[in-house]
């Protein structure tokens, strides 16, 4: 009887830690490969920004560059919240220097739709813009 109250008292402790820590995290889907960014063909891109249709170039050697558009800091850490063939969204945290939600749906291999925000440098920002491949870098 000691024995059938010490493993109820072990399970009911282990009831307790998932309703105090929550529930579980979605582990799997941080190693997912992000699809949608993996087939973006690499080269130059224009980044067209909406607000002002200001444009900009990058080279683009894997599509998980367009994430942290305004965060160049290397070593943030990235949760992925969604990640299928056509759409992705990441949030990202840049210790120190502040973090970002982006989330981004790939039309084609050459073209995709950016909306980002957070705060970089203790400054908010906040984009939508359309990426176009143009060519090799």
């Amino acid at each position: 009887m000691q024995k059938s109250a010490k493993i109820r008292g072990g399970l009911l402790s282990l009831a307790g830690v998932s309703v105090l820590c929550g529930p579980a995290t979605p582990v799997i889907a941080q190693g997912k490969a992000l699809e949608a960014l993996s087939s973006l063909a690499p080269g130059s891109w224009e980044i067209r920004n909406r607000s002002d249709n200001t444009r900009h170039r990058i080279c683009v050697r894997d599509g998980r560059e367009f994430i942290q558009l305004r965060h160049r800091h290397p070593g943030c850490r990235r949760f992925v919240i969604e990640d299928t063939d056509n759409r992705v969204i990441v949030q990202y945290t840049c210790q120190g220097h502040g973090y970002g939600r982006t989330q981004i749906r790939k039309e084609t291999a050459q073209i995709a739709q950016i909306e980002s925000q957070g705060v970089v440098d203790g400054q908010p920002f906040q984009f939508s813009a359309e990426a176009r491949r143009i060519g090799a870098c």
